[in-house]
């Protein structure tokens, strides 16, 4: 994986092309207009924007008639993925820590069965008892 990923990607704009996508096979239309709604850029702007995903191969593109069908390619985003696993252990780690610790706390804060003295004392604090 080359690094002209991370840099693909680190336009807020392609990402959430990306993420449009995601929900399934889109016209350049709808696209366009999703984006110049969202990041009142131009629509010029817009279609640079996906000839740099469809160019990188982020995604493809079929025409139907005088529309375009924009689709996400997963080929890179498994790059992507693929080399993040090498880093992935820096957070999993840290987060079934994080289950433990929230595990322990449940227990602390669950009512277990009370002691014959813990009766007692609450029975000599009670008036009458």
């Amino acid at each position: 994986m080359s690094v002209h990923a991370f840099d693909v990607l680190s336009d807020p704009v392609r990402r959430r092309i990306l993420e449009l996508l995601a929900e399934g096979e889109q016209t350049s239309g709808a696209v366009t207009a999703a984006i110049r709604e969202e990041f009142a850029i131009s629509q010029p702007a817009v279609s640079m924007h996906l000839r740099v995903l469809r160019e990188s191969g982020f995604t493809t593109v079929r025409a139907e008639g005088a529309r375009r069908l924009y689709t996400v390619d997963a080929a890179p985003l498994r790059e992507v993925d693929a080399w993040l696993d090498h880093f992935r252990g820096f957070w999993e780690q840290r987060l079934d820590a994080l289950g433990t610790e929230l595990a322990r706390g449940r227990r602390a804060r669950r009512p277990g069965p009370r002691t014959a003295r813990e009766e007692n004392e609450d029975n000599e604090e009670t008036p009458g008892g």
